[in-house]
């Protein structure tokens, strides 16, 4: 899993920084290597942590 995806928790909110068009996402769950995360205008979406590397998202 590459580094920033191993401190996913469900809850956590995330950007994916290939696809800036789906929104922020909520991480849904986090199974080994597949995250799932439900983004604002994509919807539903398992995403494969050893390929893609999630954006955490810090707002105040």
């Amino acid at each position: 899993m590459k580094p920033l995806n191993s401190v996913l928790e469900p809850g956590m909110l995330v950007r994916h920084p290939g696809r800036p068009d789906w929104g922020t996402g909520q991480v849904q769950s986090v199974i080994g290597d597949r995250i799932t995360v439900n983004f604002r205008e994509a919807g539903k979406l398992v995403i494969d942590g050893e390929r893609v590397e999630l954006m955490p998202v810090y707002e105040s």
